[in-house]
């Protein structure tokens, strides 16, 4: 029977919730367990998949279609475990399902209520899909005292009692702030946050502290007392150089020891860290680095290409050489200027566009792709990346008005919306003016690869599968003009309808795809794009 960890925070958002639960699974997870970890977000957005990047960050796409919150892109980067849509639930989904239970007359005439209806779906959520695992870590979004959060704490309070205490602990996640004025740490902010939680009738095992500076045994057991917690169980979480020292840092605080401990397990033999040693090995001692220009229109917002940042840093593990991000607007470009973008791009070792939505910023991205192009700089193409690449290249070959129908109507549509397509489990299909959520194609879906093309040597296989989140496709009518321009269709979608990757065998690098493969990136697993991306790049640099 799985055990479950439930993982609150406490004083302010932000504290890095979903990176410690990433974290404390890997070192669960090093120790031969099996492991899977879960979101709960009160908002009532029935996903983030129609939120604005400028308020929740990127969205995370699963292999089974799922948009989800940027947490699961931490829980799968630091176990490898493939995150599904049971793993991240919101408060909209939950009432969406019990008002359309209510419609149908599930209920049979009861007056619906949040006890026990709502915490029963949120109970269910939590348990389902575990019998294989050893440990199952929620993560409660928001903060202990936030309106919408109750629900899910009164749900977590009755799954202690249902399952008993010694199949579930409680992590809280709090601040010690550090005020100058004073030279003081000070301890009753998590003082309040803890009798909060403990007001609704759920007292934390475990406190994790998060603060600028180092917390003195004093401060420490001050914490434990006045919170009624072991002092061994007040663990420290200061800032680390990389993300991927995580791990290490709570291990040497003893996180891991202190929640086995917790549910009355002899902690035994030291973990295997070996492969983080390695990686932050890697990253703390890079034999060179190179600097990629991200040309994209949310460069305000570093969450919203979390993944991508990520991906990129992958590349730089696997090739031992530090990624310099240089967040470049697209709008920058939009000028007419080309001194000002030979200025801006010539330093970069490569280019990539990626991902998003709307017109703003696609002809900065379109002239990024073409200094790439015309100037042999390593270029590569996400999602809407790619688009803009043949955008590109059909005007390079005479079709002066190429575009895409997502910016309005077009009489040369290179990019337009497909209305249907074929999946394993048949034609899927969409409206245009539809609702936005979940009309785009989601999830994994198979490629398969030119046989002498630059992809599948760099995968090493000629079909693959990845992640995709978008409305609009390459336009196959224009597939001979572009392929006489030298960009060639390297990966198509198994019935060939739809175009998958694009490549410039003359180039040194140039390739655009579809989908998002940074979705699929691990540091102890860099995606082979990424990989030969930055490779590449490290070639370019010593050119210039």
């Amino acid at each position: 029977m799985a055990r479950y960890i439930f993982i609150t925070g406490g004083v302010v958002s932000s504290l890095g919730k979903g990176l410690m639960a990433a974290s404390l699974a890997a070192l669960l997870q090093a120790r031969g367990y099996r492991v899977r970890i879960r979101k709960f977000d009160p908002y009532l957005n029935v996903d983030p998949g129609t939120m604005s990047p400028h308020q929740h960050g990127e969205v995370y796409v699963t292999d089974d279609g799922a948009e989800t919150d940027l947490d699961l892109g931490h829980y799968e980067r630091f176990t490898g475990v493939a995150s599904r849509q049971s793993d991240n639930v919101t408060s909209g989904r939950i009432y969406k399902t019990i008002i359309e239970r209510e419609r149908r007359g599930d209920y049979l005439g009861a007056t619906v209520q949040v006890i026990p209806h709502v915490t029963d779906a949120i109970k269910a959520f939590a348990q389902d899909e575990t019998d294989d695992l050893d440990f199952v870590l929620c993560e409660i979004g928001g903060t202990v005292g936030d309106i919408e959060s109750l629900p899910f704490i009164e749900a977590i309070r009755q799954l202690r009692n249902d399952l008993g205490r010694g199949q579930t602990v409680s992590i809280h996640v709090t601040l010690v702030p550090f005020i100058a004025a004073a030279g003081e740490l000070k301890t009753k902010p998590t003082q309040h946050s803890v009798r909060e939680l403990a007001a609704l009738g759920v007292q934390p095992d475990v406190l994790v502290c998060r603060s600028e500076r180092d917390l003195p045994a004093g401060e420490r057991a001050k914490i434990a007392q006045f919170c009624n917690v072991r002092p061994e169980a007040v663990i420290p979480a200061l800032d680390a150089k990389s993300i991927y020292a995580v791990p290490l840092q709570y291990h040497r605080e003893g996180l891991d020891v202190e929640v086995l401990r917790a549910f009355g397990i002899e902690p035994g033999e030291a973990p295997n860290l070996a492969r983080w040693d390695d990686i932050v090995e890697r990253i703390t001692n890079p034999e060179g680095e190179v600097t990629i220009g991200v040309v994209g229109k949310y460069m305000g917002v570093p969450d919203a290409y979390k993944s991508l940042t990520e991906a990129l840093t992958h590349g730089g593990i696997a090739n031992r050489v530090k990624v310099n991000i240089r967040w470049l607007d697209a709008e920058l470009f939009e000028r007419d200027d080309e001194e000002e973008v030979t200025a801006v791009l010539e330093p970069m070792h490569g280019i990539l566009v990626p991902g998003g939505f709307g017109e703003r910023g696609s002809e900065g991205k379109i002239a990024g792709v073409r200094f790439a192009r015309e100037r042999n700089v390593p270029f590569f193409g996400i999602c809407l990346g790619m688009q803009m690449a043949c955008i590109e290249g059909a005007r390079t070959q005479g079709v002066k008005d190429a575009s895409t129908t997502e910016f309005g109507p077009t009489e040369e549509p290179v990019v337009g919306m497909i209305t249907e397509w074929m999946t394993g489990e048949g034609i899927q299909k969409r409206e245009e003016g539809g609702d936005l959520g979940g009309t785009m194609r989601l999830g994994a879906y198979t490629a398969r690869l030119g046989g002498n093309s630059v992809v599948a040597s760099i995968y090493g296989s000629d079909e693959i599968s990845e992640r995709h989140r978008h409305r609009y496709e390459v336009n196959t009518h224009y597939k001979p003009v572009l392929e006489a321009g030298g960009l060639v269709f390297s990966g198509m979608s198994p019935d060939g309808s739809l175009p998958e990757i694009v490549e410039r065998p003359d180039h040194p690098w140039f390739v655009g795809v579809q989908f998002h493969p940074e979705l699929k990136s691990k540091p102890f697993d860099p995606h082979p794009l990424f990989a030969s991306f930055i490779e590449a790049a490290v070639k370019q640099s010593r050119l210039v």
